[in-house]
């Protein structure tokens, strides 16, 4: 099976987030760029589909932030191929409409049976790229899966989930793009000696698009950190203290008469 993962760079939430001059982006100097959770999982489930039925992966991503450090270590995993999509804006990353028309155009030349993506990004606000990309390579697109089997006659068995954590398998004929959100196992571990072998015998294939770049449907006036309405109150004293206290707020607040 020839499987397509898509793999996105977004920033660190544990790393203190810096606004820039105009007030209405981040500060992508100052940014600490990681790997998108769930795309982890969609390579993970790659991985496990090649060992499980044989296959290739190529792993697929656009040029910014820290992104060759995510394909080193995805060659380090096991990736077969590394095509890497030419970026020229360093000060903001593409949005996900304009991140769907560039991957669509390097994934159609892979020719891929299936097309593995995150099924969300903690940064995403002009629409989900998964349901994106399959409509602009005009494939199927099933999201929010949690683990994938391969399949019979050209189809895989994919495990999706439902509000109230109910699941269905549902049995998906290919080529077919899923939105990945947890795999059949956690993302592996690579050794960074392992990386580093990577980074040596690696090479990245450089593909450019020519991809009409869409207009924004959102446009963000104002960006900011979260301004504090007040402070939370310290309840200090013995357990009958403590307990009047709260009673008293309670009524304070209208909660109890």
């Amino acid at each position: 099976m020839n499987i397509a993962v898509v793999v996105r760079q977004v920033p660190d939430l544990v790393e203190p987030l810096e606004i820039d001059a105009s007030g209405a982006a981040l500060d992508v100097d100052e940014v600490e760029f990681l790997i998108n959770e769930t795309d982890d999982h969609a390579l993970e489930q790659a991985l496990l589909l090649k060992e499980s039925g044989g296959g290739s992966i190529t792993v697929v991503a656009i040029d910014f932030g820290q992104v060759d450090d995510v394909l080193y270590t995805a060659a380090a995993k096991g990736a077969d191929r590394i095509v890497k999509i030419p970026y020229d804006d360093d000060d903001r990353p593409p949005r996900p409409a304009e991140a769907a028309a560039m991957i669509a155009e390097a994934v159609k030349d892979i020719d891929a049976e299936l097309v593995l993506v995150g099924s969300s990004a903690h940064d995403e606000l002009e629409g989900v790229l998964a349901p994106l990309l399959a409509l602009k390579l005009e494939l199927p697109y099933l999201g929010v899966i949690r683990g994938v089997k391969p399949g019979e006659g050209g189809s895989v068995t994919a495990f999706k989930e439902f509000p109230g954590a109910a699941m269905a398998q549902m049995n998906v004929k290919l080529p077919a793009v899923l939105g990945i959100l947890a795999a059949d196992q956690p993302p592996r571990y690579v050794p960074v000696s392992r990386i580093r072998a990577a980074m040596k015998s690696t090479e990245f294939e450089e593909k450019e698009t020519a991809a009409a770049v869409p207009e924004p449907n959102v446009t963000v006036l104002r960006m900011h950190h979260p301004e504090p309405s007040g402070r939370a109150e310290m309840l200090t004293g013995s357990e009958d203290e403590v307990a009047a206290r709260l009673a008293e707020i309670l009524k304070e607040k209208g909660v109890v008469q």
